[in-house]
């Protein structure tokens, strides 16, 4: 961090996440000159309204130092606005983060290509497949993968990087020391040990359907590319693609069945102008020059199939069983009679399934998730098992179905 930091922690704690504070750096030489304004100074500015002004009142640095000391015991980075290592290409958009909270290894995002690959969290096996196999073909040559840590498409993404020894950057909705998503805990340590966790949020602040929207924009800043792989037309993907086009990002879709709601908002980016991607060297073309990447070394999407015996398996040996169109959709109509179900329930039940994840896991973890005793949390598990709505393992684990 910079010798600004606390100065830029103090800025963010009073204005909030996502504020614009571009403005008033043009008003003050610094942010610390700002700070140092008095508040007639701040008043004269355009750029603060009556209660930005009194909440910059409010808070004092002792009220951040805390933040500081967090993050200095559980090694966690803080890299302000003036700080070298807070990219550039960041700062190009219209409300960049005052600080970012970083673990692991942040790449050099202003001279690498760096591409975002986003799309639902309920992916279809079709969706991420392509998600891995187009990211893993791009970090190949490179690129750095940027993506949101969620399950599903983001999931993907990472992994196909990771698959390579490739950079990616999981931008996280929430701050560290959550519990969120812990089915996904062992990805995140790999995305640690091969790039970074970015996030906006200080530390133990909690995910809220406020905090997404806020992080998808820094998923789309930090990228010169947003790939979107499979989105309804009420994804928060597109909420991503909408940043990125103000942003002046490139913007890619996969195409896929006109058929199906769950392909509606891709579709539509490709008819609203999204550039079309059935292959690695589609995301890459754009920046080849640029950055010096040889196209005729970037690996087709079979080559890499059979560079890589599970994907090579899930793809070839069932290929006709899982990713034809009618298996596609009666997948779709299993998950969506699934959904139904799950809205119906309540109590304990209810309770259970949303602690329940993708990922195994033990009997422990749910009961200390969801505060019952071991009995009712058994008893709603075998309610969801019946209902087809989760599914047991050895060991007395548990997943969603």
């Amino acid at each position: 961090m910079s010798n600004n930091a606390i100065y830029w922690l103090w800025l963010q704690k009073a204005l909030g996440e996502g504020a614009r504070f571009k403005e008033i750096l043009e008003d003050f030489k610094s942010i610390k000159d700002f700070y140092n304004a008095n508040i007639l100074d701040w008043k004269m500015s355009s750029a603060l309204v009556p209660k930005q002004i009194n909440k910059l009142e409010e808070i004092s640095l002792d009220d951040v130092q805390n933040i500081i000391y967090t993050c200095e015991q559980n090694h966690w980075q803080i890299v302000d606005y003036d700080d070298e290592r807070y990219p550039e290409r960041l700062k190009e958009i219209s409300n960049p983060p005052a600080v970012l909270f970083v673990e692991g290894d942040f790449p050099d995002i202003d001279h690498l290509v760096v591409l975002s690959i986003v799309g639902t969290r309920k992916a279809s096996v079709y969706a991420v497949k392509v998600a891995e196999l187009l990211s893993r073909g791009v970090a190949e040559s490179n690129a750095v993968i940027v993506s949101g840590g969620a399950l599903g498409v983001d999931s993907a993404a990472h992994r196909g990087a990771i698959m390579c020894s490739g950079k990616t950057v999981a931008v996280l909705g929430c701050g560290f020391g959550t519990n969120y998503l812990m089915g996904n805990k062992s990805l995140r340590n790999s995305i640690k040990q091969n790039g970074a966790l970015v996030t906006e949020f200080p530390p133990f602040t909690q995910a809220s359907k406020y905090t997404f929207p806020l992080r998808n924009r820094i998923i789309s800043g930090l990228s010169l590319g947003l790939l979107v792989v499979e989105a309804g037309v009420k994804s928060g993907s597109l909420i991503t693609a909408r940043f990125a086009a103000e942003q002046n990002r490139d913007i890619y879709a996969v195409p896929c069945s006109i058929l199906s709601p769950e392909f509606a908002g891709t579709n539509k980016l490709i008819e609203d102008g999204a550039m079309v991607v059935t292959k690695p060297a589609d995301l890459l073309y754009p920046y080849a020059e640029r950055f010096h990447i040889d196209l005729s070394k970037v690996k087709s999407v079979e080559r890499l199939m059979d560079e890589n015996a599970d994907i090579s398996a899930n793809f070839e040996d069932n290929k006709a069983d899982k990713l034809s169109f009618e298996n596609l959709e009666k997948s779709r109509v299993e998950r969506e009679k699934r959904e139904k179900a799950a809205l119906s329930l309540n109590g304990n039940n209810k309770l259970v399934y949303e602690a329940l994840t993708q990922s195994l896991q033990h009997i422990d973890v749910i009961t200390e998730k969801c505060a019952l005793p071991v009995s009712a949390v058994m008893g709603a598990l075998t309610a969801l098992e019946i209902a087809d709505l989760a599914v047991s393992a050895s060991g007395k684990r548990y997943k969603l179905s």
